[in-house]
C-alpha cells in the first residue's frame, strides 16, 4: 500500500483522492504551509498554479526525494484566454527546476473533477490519466495508482511532453467556461 499526500481538496484533490483509496492504497490531506507533515512518498499538488510557488517556498526541502505530481493548468485566470508559462516550456517544468531533488510527473490536468469520479468521459468512454515525466519509476508508480483505483492511465513521454498536456488541459478549460462542453467532457483515449 502506498501512501498518497494530497495538498489541496477541492473538487480535484477530492476525485484523486478517491481513485488513490478505490485502489487499497491510503491517502492524506494535507496544507498548503508546513505545519502538518508529509507522509507520503508521492505528492498530488491538486492547487490553482497560482499556488506552487507558496508550496515550494513553505515545503521544498519536504518534497526532496518524492514524486511530485503537478496537475495544475497555467491559465491566465483573468482572461482565460492564454497561458502564462512561455510557449516552448511548462509550468509542470518550471516546478521541477524548483524542486530539483523531487522527481515532478506532469498529470490529471487533462481531466475534470466529474470524469474522475465517475471514471467515464461523456456519457460512456472511460477516463484516461496521461502521466508525464522524465522518471519512469516515478512514472510506473502512478499509473499502476491510478489503473489500481478503476481509471486508465497512459504514459504521455517524458515531462517536455507536459507543455503539449497543458495546452490540451487549457483548450478544455475554455470550452467549459463559454459552456461550449459540459464539465463531464474530455479527452478520451480509444485503442
Amino acid at each position: 500500500m502506498t501512501t498518497v499526500s494530497i495538498i489541496g481538496n477541492g473538487n480535484m484533490g477530492t476525485a484523486i483522492g478517491g481513485i488513490v483509496a478505490a485502489g487499497g492504497n491510503a491517502v492524506e490531506f494535507v496544507g498548503r504551509d508546513a505545519s502538518e507533515p508529509i507522509t507520503g512518498d508521492l505528492v498530488v499538488l491538486a492547487v490553482p498554479h497560482t499556488s506552487l510557488d507558496e508550496i515550494v517556498a513553505a515545503r521544498g526541502a519536504e518534497l526532496a526525494g518524492k514524486v511530485v505530481v503537478d496537475i495544475t493548468n497555467p491559465l491566465d485566470f483573468e482572461t482565460f484566454d492564454s497561458l502564462v508559462v512561455p510557449a516552448d516550456g511548462s509550468r509542470a517544468s518550471e516546478l521541477a527546476k524548483a524542486l530539483p531533488e523531487s522527481r515532478v510527473l506532469k498529470a490529471f490536468n487533462t481531466n475534470f473533477a466529474a470524469t474522475l469520479a465517475t471514471k467515464t468521459v461523456g456519457d460512456a468512454q472511460p477516463t484516461t490519466v496521461l502521466v508525464a515525466g522524465d522518471d519512469d519509476l516515478a512514472k510506473q508508480a502512478l499509473i499502476d495508482i491510478v489503473r489500481a483505483g478503476g481509471v486508465n492511465a497512459v504514459d504521455a513521454g517524458s515531462l517536455a511532453r507536459a507543455r503539449e498536456l497543458e495546452s490540451v488541459g487549457f483548450l478544455q478549460l475554455t470550452l467549459a467556461v463559454q459552456e461550449k462542453v459540459g464539465w463531464n467532457a474530455g479527452v478520451a483515449l480509444v485503442a
